[in-house]
């Protein structure tokens, strides 16, 4: 944990479960770093650590930000840090990193969350990432699930990761924690090919709800309902000037239609209830 600074005393946690989100190439929408703030915000997660930035960025890249307090000024560094949540109603504790992907180091830094995660003998790791696909903005936002320990896979009946090709940082924290034995699950929501820069609560919004479905826990989402309610009013409008792409749109709509399968929400939060007491 050389590169690790406390910011707080470290806190009492019974085997938390981690949420990791990371900006930059793993955050379409800004979907899973926006997931992640919200659950850590709404159940008044404390920062109590951060990871120091000066090793793992180029800072022509990623460049800090001037934030002015009236006439004072302050440089705000590339986020990097580990909140403490307490749920209250189910007792599960969380730790909720928020990152932004570095440019150096990767393993140097995969080594500091692995540090991390072992100091608070963290039961699970959940990542949240998004990615730009065909999909639809007018339906909900799809959900891809990836398993990298086979008694977690086997458990909650989850896909193992097929994936072949360039990785962001969420792929090689995956592949550390599966050499040092750790659980993990991946979660990627999805956002329309044909928006693909525009922030997406209705993304943020579904990765919340598949967290809070897999932790049997009631995350308030008020604020990510209503944006996700005028991001899909602002696309209907953009959309509808241009016949070529409402075309491509009601394609879409037709496909996610007849595809639409029922969900087995219960069955994968007894199953995960289940895994978790196994382990302890």
């Amino acid at each position: 944990m050389e590169y690790i600074q406390w910011t707080a005393e470290r806190p009492d946690l019974e085997s938390p479960i981690m949420i990791l989100a990371f900006e930059g190439w793993n955050d379409a929408g800004d979907a899973a770093s926006t997931a992640a703030r919200h659950i850590r915000d709404r159940f008044g997660g404390e920062v109590f650590a951060t990871v120091d930035p000066e090793e793992f960025y180029d800072f022509t890249a990623t460049r800090p930000m001037i934030r002015l307090d009236g006439t004072t000024r302050e440089i705000e560094w590339p986020e990097n840090s580990f909140a403490a949540v307490t749920t209250g109603e189910s007792g599960r504790d969380l730790i909720v990193m928020v990152g932004h992907e570095p440019q150096l180091r990767w393993r140097t830094y995969t080594d500091q969350i692995v540090a991390m995660i072992e100091e608070f003998d963290v039961e699970m790791v959940i990542s949240l990432g998004a990615l730009i696909a065909d999909v639809v903005h007018s339906r909900p936002a799809t959900i891809y699930s990836a398993g990298y320990d086979l008694e977690l896979i086997e458990k909650l009946d989850l896909e193992p990761s097929s994936y072949e090709g360039p990785t962001g940082i969420v792929g090689v924290v995956h592949d550390a924690l599966q050499r040092a034995g750790l659980g993990s699950i991946s979660l990627w929501g999805t956002v329309p090919s044909y928006v693909p820069h525009a922030t997406s609560p209705k993304a943020a919004l579904a990765l919340v709800n598949r967290v809070a479905q897999l932790l049997d826990l009631a995350i308030p989402s008020t604020a990510l309902e209503i944006g996700a309610a005028a991001y899909e009013r602002q696309i209907n409008d953009l959309v509808g000037e241009d016949d070529e792409t409402m075309a491509y749109v009601t394609r879409l709509e037709e496909e996610y239609d007849k595809s639409m399968r029922p969900e087995s929400g219960a069955e994968l939060i007894e199953e995960l209830e289940q895994f978790l007491r196994d382990r302890e």
